[in-house]
């Protein structure tokens, strides 16, 4: 088993000692974060992707990148052990250590066990339901659960499948919008707690650093809308629970040039100040990771994407979403050796300054 988690000086070390610039490198809750991250969602749950997910882990990684994304979910638990597996090669080999990266995982979707021979609701009845972690009522929308039994027994599994003791980032997955539309709105507030409630435990059991809400419309959408949440009553949740030393430090949502509500879009709250979402973040101090930049591809195509400047369209659209301010990290979706190069060829360049973004953002919303 890997021990440890990201800490200050590791992540530090690794920024000074990636050969990368200083500039591609960001500070928040006093850790070194890459401004490009990794995400597994992709893929067949075979042993070939197994082995494209487990490579291009550890090419991005030596690349200059400490942020990998991934979710118990992604290819039925077989994403995180091609992450685990990457990463504990690395430290074997002496070029990695655990206190240098920053692991995120996911939990709250029902999920199978690709390595295992069961349809999903086989797996369901044989794992949970015959065992009493799942009961009746407790599954909505037909594919999400966020009772806390479910959820302690998914942190134990995503821990064994990165064959870690300590997991940087553990992420409630679209909970807001598994739940909502069979969940009263005070039933959900209700269950949210709890979950904080049981986030903050396992922090305290040394299980996980952080937790967070990686989502999907819930913030990105108005305020009369029936998944919209507040990010402000969220965090004063975790107040109430921990103080001013909380885990609730985190928010993942999608966010490119295409979807740039959370940039454009004052949905969010704030003191009764009507703000975007990355103002708010920003305002309670929680770090933003974004996903689908390129939006499976559809933002490559000619003529989908502004020429801003030279850049081949997949690094534009990074450029982009990293030079965002409020943004640590967009979390690119990659597999194969071509296309991990192709990515990474960002972490050579610097991002966009502020001035240039606003100026860019005047220009494309003119």
């Amino acid at each position: 088993m890997t021990l440890g988690y990201a800490t200050i000086d590791g992540t530090a070390d690794f920024a000074s000692g990636s050969g990368v610039m200083g500039e591609n490198y960001k500070k928040f809750m006093g850790l070194t974060f890459s401004n490009v991250g990794m995400g597994t969602y992709l893929g067949e749950p075979d042993s070939a992707t197994d082995d494209a997910v487990k490579n291009a882990v550890k090419q991005t990684i030596l690349s200059g990148v400490n942020v990998i994304d991934t979710a118990i979910n992604y290819r039925g638990q077989k994403a995180e052990r091609s992450v685990g597996k990457a990463i504990s090669e690395l430290i074997s080999d002496g070029k990695l250590s655990r206190q240098q990266i920053f692991v995120c995982t996911k939990n709250g979707y029902v999920t199978n066990d690709a390595d295992q021979n069961l349809g999903l609701w086989d797996y369901v009845k044989e794992e949970f339901t015959s065992k009493g972690v799942i009961k009746q009522g407790d599954i909505t929308s037909g594919y999400h659960c966020m009772t806390v039994p479910y959820l302690s027994d998914q942190l134990e599994r995503s821990l064994k499948n990165l064959d870690m003791d300590c997991i940087d980032l553990m992420y409630l997955h679209n909970a807001v919008e598994g739940q909502i539309k069979d969940t009263p709105r005070p039933q959900f507030m209700e269950n949210l707690y709890k979950v904080i409630e049981m986030y903050e435990e396992k922090r305290r059991e040394g299980k996980i650093r952080f937790y967070g809400m990686a989502t999907w419309e819930c913030f990105r959408v108005p305020g009369d809308d029936p998944q919209h949440l507040s990010l402000q009553k969220v965090v004063s949740m975790a107040e109430q629970i921990a103080g001013s030393e909380h885990g609730f430090r985190f928010v993942q949502l999608p966010y490119n040039m295409y979807y740039d509500q959370a940039l454009l879009k004052k949905y969010q709250d704030l003191n009764g100040k009507a703000v975007s979402f990355l103002e708010c973040a920003q305002s309670l101090n929680v770090g933003i990771f974004t996903s689908v930049p390129f939006m499976q591809g559809r933002l490559l195509q000619p003529g989908s994407m502004p020429e801003f400047d030279d850049n081949s369209p997949p690094l534009r659209a990074v450029q982009f979403i990293r030079s965002t301010p409020g943004v640590l990290a967009p979390l690119v979706g990659q597999k194969s050796q071509r296309h991990v190069s192709e990515n990474m060829a960002v972490m050579k360049i610097p991002p966009i300054s502020e001035d240039e973004f606003l100026s860019l953002i005047k220009k494309l919303t003119s």
